[in-house]
């Protein structure tokens, strides 16, 4: 069994009298799919901006490749290695693919931002874009305008920026939501290939998605940790059923 790349100990967050986050504790691997699900309101995307660095916790910890960066910014995150994309699809809709990459890639940069220096007079920049279309299947597409193109290749582009940043670990919040069944099919075997080389955290609410390639499953309600497994024994929970279901009387 592979390495823990990413753990949270006694993780917790609120928001006034809210706790959108309560004592979580989660451990993923290297290489590893990790989908999270849960009702809405369960805690997932709160759970998502603690870990990047979006939101900082009340207390507990984030444990990165050994270290505790609970509280450190978002940019800092990033820079040690955690790629995150977001529910709601964050590219720049008139620039090209490969320049939407580009400037993924720059943002990593120690002093990213030049006012008078073009992204693509930085070499290894374009090479790091150009490797990251690659990787997410729209190498094709590198000089397409991002706004011409699908809604779910749009997803795919995001995807890509984040790879632009060179990750060592993916946060990836519902990255197929709003798409048809042919595109969700294509990151379905994007993440699987991606799996391969990164630790990944999912949240999703594809089930038949999700059961087809997770290698470990956590339910969340509450803000809390319902049931966390292997996907069949998840899905064969009587209190997750219960409490993603409903009655209990249907089945996954």
């Amino acid at each position: 069994m592979s390495n823990v790349i990413l753990e949270t100990k006694g993780l917790t967050k609120n928001f006034g009298g809210v706790m959108a986050v309560d004592d979580l504790c989660l451990k993923v691997r290297e290489r590893q799919i990790h989908a999270i699900i849960g009702p809405n309101g369960a805690g997932k995307s709160t759970l998502s901006n603690l870990i990047s660095g979006m939101l900082t916790p009340c207390s507990g910890k984030v444990i990165f490749q050994g270290r505790d960066i609970a509280g450190l910014s978002s940019n800092k995150i990033s820079q040690l290695g955690i790629g995150r994309s977001f529910q709601r699809t964050n590219i720049f809709s008139m620039f090209t693919c490969l320049e939407n990459c580009s400037l993924a890639a720059q943002s990593r940069l120690r002093h990213s931002f030049q006012l008078f220096r073009r992204c693509e007079s930085y070499v290894d920049l374009r090479e790091k874009a150009e490797n990251a279309l690659e990787l997410c299947g729209l190498a094709h597409r590198r000089n397409v305008i991002a706004s011409t193109m699908s809604y779910g290749e749009q997803r795919q582009l995001e995807i890509g920026m984040v790879l632009a940043t060179q990750p060592s670990f993916l946060v990836l919040d519902e990255p197929m939501a709003g798409m048809g069944s042919h595109e969700s099919g294509r990151v379905v075997e994007l993440l699987r290939m991606l799996s391969k080389n990164y630790g990944i955290i999912w949240i999703e609410h594809d089930m038949d998605a999700v059961f087809s390639i997770a290698d470990e499953l956590t339910v969340m309600l509450n803000g809390r940790v319902l049931a966390n497994g292997s996907v069949n024994a998840v899905r064969c929970n009587p209190a997750v059923q219960e409490a993603y279901l409903g009655d209990g009387e249907e089945e996954f």
